[in-house]
Formats: C-alpha cells, structure tokens, sequence
C-alpha cells in the first residue's frame, strides 16, 4: 500500500544518497543498532522515544538502498544483508514492545510470528519465480502501524499500542494468506 509512495519518497532520498560515501552495507547495520535502541526503549516504558526510534530506523532502511542505487553499489549480498537486518530489527522492536509491557506476550509473539511469515512467503515465492510484493500489510505499513501506536499510546492511552500490536498480528496474518493465494494463482499458470 504505502508502496506508491515510492515514487515521491525517491525524490527526496536520491539527491541526499548522492552526497553519501559510505558503503550502504554500514548504513543497514546501523539501521539495525537504531532498531535496538528503539527495541530498548519500548521495554524501558520510554513510549513516545521508542516511536521516534521506529521513525528513524525506517529513514536509515530507505537510506541504505538510496545509497546503494545511487553510488552504483548495489550488490546480491547487500539485498540479503538488508532482507536479514529487516527481520531482526522487526523481532528487537516487538521484543521490546513486550519486555515493556505494552501487550500481552502471546499477542506480541504472534504478532512478530506474522511479520516473519509475510516476508518468508514472498521470500519462497520469488524463488519460485513469482513477483510477491503485495498485501495489505508490508513491512512499511507494519512500521507506521507501531510507529502511530506509540505515539498516540503516549498522547492518549499506552493501551494504542496494544491494539496496534494485535493489527499487526490480524493484518500480518491477512498478508500471508493474500501472498500465499497470489502464489497459488500464479503457479497455476
């Protein structure tokens, strides 16, 4: 969904990628050391910072790839290392959002569970040979879902952010079996 956002997110990330040396791979692992900052964060009760860490760390994410297209070192290992450091700073930050009490560990295992799935079944089906970049709840929306949680968690009530874990859980699931329908209908071509 926030996927035709990409267009305009571009303009903005490709004249600040261009002014950028460092090798995108070291822009991907510091996006994970926010991500445990963030995760660190949320499980000290520091609600609102937690958030802004999410923010942050979806910035450095689009960061590293416009760094990469841009100074012509985009790589087969970059993607994987980008696809693994996505995976982990996903589990850190629901992780974090149980350590700190914001929802009930089962919710939240669930929740992270779904995420994971989401990227395995587009994994899987892009190896099959099947272009797999759809759902309701790609990783950008699972970002700002958290992102808005904890925000209005801290303006309103910390309970948002238990209700933006349990939408995560729902529509990660929705996800999966959205792909996993695609899937099917493009393997019975």
């Amino acid at each position: 969904m926030l996927d035709k956002l990409r267009p305009h997110v571009k303009v903005v990330m490709d004249p600040m990628a261009r002014h950028i040396s460092i090798n995108p791979n070291i822009i991907t692992v510091a996006g994970l050391l926010v991500s445990l900052l963030s995760a660190y964060l949320f499980a000290n009760k520091y609600l609102l910072f937690g958030g802004i860490f999410i923010a942050i760390s979806g910035f450095v994410d689009i960061l590293d790839g416009a760094v990469a297209r841009k100074n012509s070192s985009n790589t087969p290992f970059g993607g994987v290392l980008d696809s693994t450091i996505d995976r982990f700073s996903d589990a850190f930050i629901l992780i974090g959002i149980i350590m700190g009490g914001y929802v009930d560990p089962i919710i939240g295992i669930l929740a992270l569970h779904a995420s994971v799935t989401v990227s395995y079944v587009r994994a899987r089906a892009e190896s099959e040979g099947i272009k797999c970049n759809i759902g309701i709840a790609e990783r950008p929306e699972r970002l700002v879902i958290l992102m808005a949680g904890a925000f209005l968690g801290y303006l309103i009530n910390s309970q948002i952010m238990y209700w933006a874990v349990v939408l995560i859980m729902i529509l990660g699931y929705l996800t999966v079996l959205q792909r996993l329908y695609h899937t099917w209908k493009e393997l019975k071509k």
